[in-house]
Order: C-alpha cells, then sequence, then structure tokens
C-alpha cells in the first residue's frame, strides 16, 4: 500500500538535508545523484519519485528541469562548492542548490 502523501511529504521533510558537494561525490560517482533545478519544489519532486509518478517525473526531465549529475556538473559543482539541499528517494539521491 502506498503511503498518503502528507505523511510521505512529511517524512520526507524531515529527512531534508543541508549537505556539500564532497559528500555527494561518492553518491554521484554511483550515478545515483539527481539534479532538481531551483524553480521546482524538491519536496514535490521527491514525492512524485517515491509514488512513482512517470508523468510528472517525465515532464520535468523533459523540460530539463529533473535530470542525472552530469560529470561536468560535477566538476562544476566541485569547483563552485554550492550549497545543497538533499533528500533520498531510494536508490536516488536528489539534490538541489539553494541560492538564500
Amino acid at each position: 500500500m502506498t503511503e498518503p502523501t502528507e505523511i510521505l511529504r512529511a517524512k520526507l521533510n524531515g529527512e531534508t538535508a543541508k549537505v556539500s558537494w564532497a559528500e555527494m561525490q561518492r553518491h554521484h560517482a554511483r550515478g545515483v545523484v539527481v539534479r532538481v533545478a531551483g524553480e521546482l519544489d524538491l519536496l514535490d519532486v521527491a514525492v512524485a519519485m517515491a509514488h512513482d509518478d512517470g508523468a510528472a517525473v517525465g515532464r520535468w526531465m523533459q523540460a530539463g528541469q529533473v535530470g542525472k549529475i552530469s560529470d561536468e556538473e560535477a566538476r562544476d559543482c566541485l569547483a563552485r562548492d554550492p550549497a545543497l539541499w538533499s533528500v533520498v528517494v531510494a536508490p536516488w539521491v536528489l539534490v538541489q542548490e539553494r541560492h538564500s
């Protein structure tokens, strides 16, 4: 049975954390880091992925708002060390750069 959205959202919110790119490098090496564009709500994406909402995730991917971090993006993150928010939706680690 699927967890009700509001319960899942609260659970994921509690598991969201600030991280550095250095903490994400080993996950990137495994190919499981997913970038979420700043204009999206990180929790909305996490909930959609947890609920296997392929239509929503597909739209975001098509628009370039969600996708695996490329090696070029990873090098950029390593050089800049941006502030990131992350949340795990196994097997994925979602990250979003924060500009605050």
